[in-house]
Parts: C-alpha cells; structure tokens; sequence
C-alpha cells in the first residue's frame, strides 16, 4: 500500500504571503497617494539664469523653464492658481539664489510665502513657473482670472532678429529686466 503523506500549511509560510500582499497593497496605495502629494509640494531652485527663447528673446530662467511674474487680476492667486503657477522656492536651508549668467545678482532677493518658504523674486517681483511649459524655448505669456502672466525678459532681447521691429524689448508684453 502507498502511502501519501500531507503536508500541512506552515503557519509561517501562510503568514508571509499575507504580508506579501499588505506591502504590495500599501506600494500601490503610495503609488496612487505620492502623485497627488507631488502636486501640492513646491518645486525648488537655487540658481536663476537665462535662455534664449524663438518668440521672446532672451528670458530668465530656473533650472531648464521659465519664470513668469504676476500683474494681479481683482481675483486673489489661489489654491488652483498656485498648482497651474507654482511659486519658485529656494531649496530648505538656502537664504537667497544665485545669479547664472546674465542675471543681476543685486536684483535677486526673496520673500516668504504662506508656508513659510522663500520665494525668489527679480527686482521685487515674486517668480513662478508655469505647469503647462515643457521648456523654456515654449515659454509664453498668459493671461487669465488671476491677472496677466509674463515670461521676465531681457530689455536687448528684441533687438537682433526677430520680428525687424527694432523694439528694445521682446514686444510680447513681457517684464524687462
């Protein structure tokens, strides 16, 4: 007679694909939370720089975008505001950003937002990005509720090329520094 022996389930083993399964649904669970969260975070820079941009001329710039300031609308920059226009921050720790090349160092300074973070600002104006800009060569100026959004500009940066218009700024409406 052959005889058949049965294992029983280790209670270890049982346990373990329990846990197996609590850590999967918890990855997926940050995984569906962390971009949601991202959404809300500031996004940092130390160092503001320029670019040469097709329709703008030369613009400044954070890392690889551009910053834009705000001529406010009667209606206040919000929540929602701030998430399509997020302020440029300097990184925990950092008191004031660096000027790259082009950049007036004396009209970079900083002030503090709701949250307490320092905001950069160029000649007093508070910088942001734009969410919906891939580049700085696809910078543009945007109005809507909130007020009129302007890639900061170089005041010479119409003059070579461009349109022959023989301004001295881009003619787009954008800040001169």
């Amino acid at each position: 007679m052959e005889h058949t022996t049965r294992r029983r389930p280790s209670i270890g083993r049982g346990f373990g694909r329990i846990a197996a399964v609590v850590v999967a649904a918890g990855a997926l669970g940050l995984a569906v939370i962390a971009p949601a969260a991202a959404a809300g975070s500031s996004q940092t820079a130390s160092e503001i720089g320029t670019a040469k941009n097709s329709k703008l001329g030369t613009i400044l710039v954070a890392g690889d975008s551009a910053v834009y300031t705000l001529k406010a609308a009667k209606t206040s920059c919000d929540d929602a505001c701030l998430k399509a226009f997020p302020p440029v921050v300097l990184p925990s720790g950092m008191t004031s950003a660096t000027a790259g090349s082009g950049v007036d160092q004396s009209k970079l300074g900083t002030a503090t937002t709701s949250t307490g973070e320092l905001q950069v600002t160029y000649d007093g104006k508070p910088l942001y990005w734009y969410a919906k800009d891939k580049s700085a060569t696809k910078a543009q100026n945007v109005s809507d509720k909130w007020g009129k959004w302007s890639a900061v500009v170089s005041k010479s940066s119409g003059s070579s090329g461009g349109s022959g218009s023989g301004k001295t700024d881009a003619g787009t409406g954008g800040a001169a520094f």
